[in-house]
């Protein structure tokens, strides 16, 4: 894939259940806005989710370590190698995409599906000090796009992927309008690895950050409560090889722990959260505030290092690891009830996702609100005040604009984009989806 380059783009449209939709234009060309569109309309007619399935060739610089890998025998693997067997079969232009057998995969999926898996589930991730990052496996470290695409629609009813459970046979539905191919548990294992490998990157996220802040204040409870939640990692990272491979969770992985661990932790966010709201309630409307008073209920917001910032980053990573624990039980719950994973895979993680949700927003809300504060001039009887005095009141007043900055305010919904790298080998390594 070179800069510049024109490439042929296969894409298919896979449903996850029977469903029919108005007829399609299939063979022709289309663009990438063109093709968003048909994706927002199939969404919107059709009673089943719908998503996108892309085949781009593989980018020559890609970060593999920061995806989930997946060797050959994995369900998710193997669901994908049968869809690309019997697409090649009946598509010229898939058998010449995908002949070297190393591709770069995008599952899309429609904003009206990816608002029912939680609204602070997926958003866009901007890295640290990088230009280059995370939007999407198809940009150059530079920022620019790989290639200039063109998008070849490919029927359905030919490329018929895996139906109904694990293991099923192929199918197509094609009563009443354009067949589609029913590839749910295909669908569910990519946004399940997708959605979980974006969790885990918001924990590293957090834990890069609390590591920062603890560095420069000495709190033996913090530390305590870092550790524990850190700790939690392991059982979840087993738990998610474990269901992405479709066996069972058992209590020697210890993730029972882990759950208490977190539902701890949480509980401990809620109960700041509600503190620092009712601190900030009680401040008076419109009113300039004093760095002493803020500093009572917030310890340390004035500085890099304070006791308040990590208590938010503390939140902020148990919100990641609960998210990808939720992710676990849903798929958990969908393998259980095989006769439409997908749908109940979506029904289970909306449910549990709306607590996190709200303690995100609160936290987000919190920030908010700091950064819109005035600081006021400290009272008392001095006419002047020190260059130190000043200093620090200048330098409290840019920190507390700056923590709007962290603050997940824009909760509009947007598709989101599943990237998976498949090894001539069949192995593939999903990347964190992203909004795309």
């Amino acid at each position: 894939m070179t800069d510049g380059g024109n490439v042929t783009v296969p894409v298919w449209t896979l449903a996850t259940g029977d469903v029919r939709v108005p007829t399609l234009t299939q063979g022709e060309s289309m663009t990438a806005e063109r093709l968003a569109e048909l994706r927002g309309a199939l969404a919107a007619l059709a009673d089943e989710p719908i998503v996108t399935l892309e085949v781009h060739p593989l980018p020559d610089r890609l970060d593999r370590g920061r995806g989930i890998p997946l060797d050959a025998m994995s369900p998710l693997a193997q669901h994908l190698s049968q869809f690309i067997t019997r697409a090649s079969r009946s598509s010229l232009t898939t058998a010449k995409a995908t002949a070297s057998g190393e591709n770069l995969y995008r599952i899309v999926v429609p904003a009206k599906v990816a608002t029912q898996f939680g609204k602070g589930l997926v958003r866009p991730m901007v890295p640290k000090g990088s230009t280059g990052g995370f939007f999407g496996t198809l940009v150059h470290p530079n920022g620019k796009f790989a290639a200039q695409a063109t998008f070849v629609p490919v029927g359905g009813a030919a490329a018929a992927g895996t139906a109904g459970g694990a293991g099923a046979t192929a199918g197509a539905v094609a009563a009443g309008g354009t067949a589609l191919t029913v590839a749910a548990p295909l669908v569910l294992m990519a946004v399940a690895a997708g959605v979980s490998a974006h969790a885990d990157r918001k924990r590293q996220q957090a834990i890069e950050h609390i590591t920062e802040l603890l560095e420069q204040l000495q709190q033996d409870k913090l530390d305590d409560e870092h550790s524990a939640l850190n700790g939690c990692r392991a059982a979840v990272d087993k738990a998610t090889a474990l269901l992405l491979d479709e066996g069972k969770l058992g209590v020697s992985l210890g993730l029972d722990s882990a759950v208490h661990t977190l539902d701890t932790a949480l509980s401990k966010a809620e109960t700041r959260l509600a503190r620092w709201q009712g601190a900030l309630d009680a401040l008076p409307e419109g009113e300039p505030v004093e760095l002493a008073a803020l500093t009572e209920s917030f310890p340390g917001i004035d500085e890099d290092g304070g006791k308040f910032r990590v208590h938010l980053e503390l939140a902020s990573l148990a919100i990641a690891l609960k998210r990808r624990v939720v992710v676990l039980q849903a798929v958990e719950h969908a393998q259980g009830e095989p006769g439409n994973p997908f749908e109940n895979f979506v029904r289970a993680l909306r449910r549990d996702q709306e607590s996190l949700d709200a303690l995100e927003s609160g936290a987000a809300g919190v920030r908010v609100r700091l950064s819109s504060l005035e600081l006021a001039r400290p009272s008392g009887r001095r006419p002047v005040f020190t260059t130190n005095e000043v200093d620090r009141l200048l330098r409290a007043a840019h920190r507390l604009h700056r923590l709007r900055d962290a603050a997940v305010i824009d909760s509009r919904a947007t598709d989101v984009a599943i990237e998976m790298a498949r090894a001539e080998d069949g192995s593939v390594t999903v990347f964190p989806a992203v909004a795309a």
